[in-house]
C-alpha cells in the first residue's frame, strides 16, 4: 500500500499542474466560443491539430524514452545532455525548413492569409519541444512542486492575455471606454483568435526561460552509443504518438473538410465537454508513467499494477457517469449556440475512458522494451478512425467522428489487452472489473439517452452506483482478512 500512496501523493502533485491549468483553460472556452463565431473557433482547432502533430514529431518519443533509460543509467549527466542536443538538433532542421519554405507551408495549413500565425505556430513548437526535456528531469528526478510551479505561472500568463484581448478590451469598446490609441490601432490589425496564439507564445517563452537553470546544472557529454539506443526505443512511440493525433484530431479535421467550418467548431467545443475524463487520465499518466518503472523491479509489481488498473477503471467509470447525469450544467462552459453537438459527449466521454485503460495496459510493452507493440495498436486505431469518419460523416453527419473514436480506442485497449497476456500477463481483477465499468456505462447512456433523470435522481444513481462498489470492495477485504 505505500506505494500505491506515493503514487497517488504524486499524481494529486503532478494532476494541480496538469489538471489545474488544463481546467482554467476549459473555463476558457466560455470565453472562446462568446467571442468567437463557430467557424472561427474552428481556426482555433486547426491550429491545435497541427500543433499536436508537431509536438509528436519534434519531441521524437524521447519523454517516455528519458523515464525508461533515467531509472537505469549511471550518468545522469550524459543522459539529459544526450536528450537535449538530440531534440536541439531536430528542433533546428524544423525551423529550417519551415523558415525556407514558409510561404507554401503556410497555404498547406490555411495560414496563406494570415502568415502571422505559422510564425506564432513555428515559435510555440520550438519552445515547447526545448522544454520537454527539463520538464522530464523534474518529473524523473522527483521535482513535482517546482514543475507545478512553472506549469502554473504558464497558465497564469496564457489566462491573463486571453481574458484581456478576448473579454475585457472588447467589453470596453462596448461599454464606450476610450482606449490608447496605440492599443486600439495594434488590437484590430490582430485577428482576434491569433490572441490565442500569442497568448501560449508569451507563456511557453516564459517556461523556457524558467527552466534554463536545470539545464546548466549538468556536464554538457554526448554519448553516441545512448543515443543509438534511445532512438530505437523512441522512433515505434512516435508512430503510436502520430498515430493518437489521428485518432484524437482526425475527426474534426474531416469534419471541417467533408461537412463545413461551422460544424467542425460546434463538434469541437462540445468535445472539449470529456476535458473532465481526459483530466483524470492525464494526471494519473504524470504520476504513473515514472512510477511504474520505478517500481517494475519489485517483486509483487504486477500485482501492485493489477492494483491500480481496478481503482483507475473505478474512479474513470464514476466519473464518466457523474458528468453524463449532471451534463445540464456542465454545458454551460461552452455557449449555447454550440449546444446543438452534445450528443457526443457520452460516447466521447467513455472513448477516453478505454484510452485510459489503454494507456494502463501500455505498461507490458514499455517495461519488456517492445514499444513497437504500441506502434501496432495505435496504427490499427487510426486506420479505424480512418475509414470510418470517411465512410460515415456523409451519412450520420459529425456523430460518426464520436462513434470512430470510441471504436479505435476500445479496439485499442483490447486488442492491447489479449496481446499483453502473451509477452507480460499482470494478474487483472477482470471480473470485478469489467463488472464496475459495464455497470457504469449502462447506467450513463440509460440517463442519457433514455430516462433524462432530475438532479435529485442523478445524485441518489451516483451516490449509489458509488456505494454499491465501495461495499463489494470492503466486503471483498473483509473476506480476504478472515482468509
Amino acid at each position: 500500500m505505500s506505494t500505491l500512496k506515493r503514487l497517488f501523493k504524486d499524481s494529486i502533485i503532478y494532476g494541480v499542474a496538469a489538471v489545474l491549468p488544463r481546467v482554467i483553460n476549459f473555463l476558457l472556452v466560455r470565453v472562446h466560443t462568446d467571442a468567437l463565431p463557430a467557424e472561427h473557433y474552428a481556426e482555433n482547432t486547426d491550429f491545435y491539430i497541427w500543433a499536436a502533430l508537431f509536438s509528436v514529431l519534434l519531441t521524437f518519443g524521447m519523454e517516455t524514452t528519458f523515464f525508461r533509460f533515467y531509472k537505469d543509467e549511471k550518468k545522469k549527466d550524459t543522459l539529459v545532455f544526450t536528450t537535449f542536443i538530440s531534440i536541439s538538433l531536430w528542433v533546428g532542421l524544423f525551423v529550417l525548413i519551415f523558415s525556407l519554405f514558409f510561404s507554401q507551408i503556410a497555404v498547406f495549413f490555411d495560414f496563406g492569409i494570415n502568415p502571422l500565425r505559422l510564425q506564432l505556430f513555428i515559435a510555440i513548437m520550438a519552445l515547447d519541444a526545448l522544454a520537454m526535456v527539463p520538464f522530464a528531469f523534474l518529473r524523473a528526478s522527483n521535482r513535482p512542486i517546482r514543475y507545478t510551479f512553472i506549469k502554473l505561472l504558464n497558465v497564469g500568463i496564457i489566462v491573463l492575455i486571453q481574458l484581456v484581448a478576448l473579454r475585457w478590451i472588447p467589453n470596453w469598446e462596448q461599454s464606450g471606454v476610450t482606449l490608447p490609441k496605440w492599443i486600439s490601432q495594434y488590437y484590430s490589425n490582430i485577428s482576434r483568435v491569433n490572441y490565442i496564439f500569442l497568448a501560449n507564445l508569451v507563456g511557453s517563452a516564459l517556461s523556457f526561460i524558467l527552466l534554463i537553470p536545470y539545464l546548466l546544472q549538468f556536464k554538457w557529454q554526448f554519448d553516441k552509443t545512448l543515443f543509438r539506443k534511445m532512438l530505437l526505443y523512441s522512433y515505434p512511440i512516435v508512430i503510436a504518438g502520430m498515430a493518437y493525433v489521428v485518432n484524437e484530431n482526425l475527426d474534426k479535421f474531416l469534419i471541417g473538410k467533408l461537412i463545413d467550418k461551422e460544424t467542425e467548431g460546434l463538434y469541437a467545443a462540445a468535445y472539449k465537454l470529456a476535458i473532465f475524463m481526459n483530466l483524470y487520465i492525464m494526471a494519473f499518466r504524470l504520476g504513473a508513467e515514472p512510477f511504474f518503472f520505478n517500481i517494475s523491479h519489485k517483486k509483487n509489481a504486477k500485482q501492485t499494477y493489477a492494483q491500480i488498473m481496478k481503482y483507475f477503471v473505478i474512479i474513470g467509470s464514476i466519473v464518466l457517469l457523474g458528468i453524463v447525469l449532471f451534463l445540464d450544467i456542465f454545458k454551460h462552459f461552452i455557449n449555447p449556440t454550440y449546444w446543438v453537438a452534445l450528443g457526443i459527449v457520452p460516447v466521447v466521454l467513455l472513448a477516453n475512458l478505454f484510452l485510459g485503460i489503454y494507456h494502463n495496459l501500455s505498461i507490458w510493452y514499455k517495461l519488456t522494451d517492445k514499444t513497437r507493440f504500441g506502434m501496432y495498436f495505435s496504427i490499427i486505431g487510426a486506420l479505424v478512425t480512418i475509414v470510418f469518419n470517411i465512410v460515415m460523416l456523409p451519412i450520420i453527419g459529425f456523430m460518426a467522428s464520436a462513434w470512430a473514436t470510441l471504436l479505435a480506442y476500445g479496439l485499442m485497449m483490447l486488442i492491447s489487452f489479449w496481446v499483453g497476456r502473451r509477452h507480460y500477463p499482470i494478474p487483472y481483477e477482470i471480473g470485478k472489473t469489467l463488472t464496475y465499468l459495464l455497470l457504469g456505462i449502462v447506467l450513463a447512456f440509460i440517463s442519457y439517452y433514455w430516462i433524462e433523470p432530475n438532479w435529485i435522481q442523478s445524485i441518489l444513481i451516483l451516490v449509489s452506483y458509488a456505494g454499491l462498489i465501495y461495499f463489494f470492495e470492503i466486503r471483498t477485504n473483509f473476506l480476504k482478512k478472515i482468509d
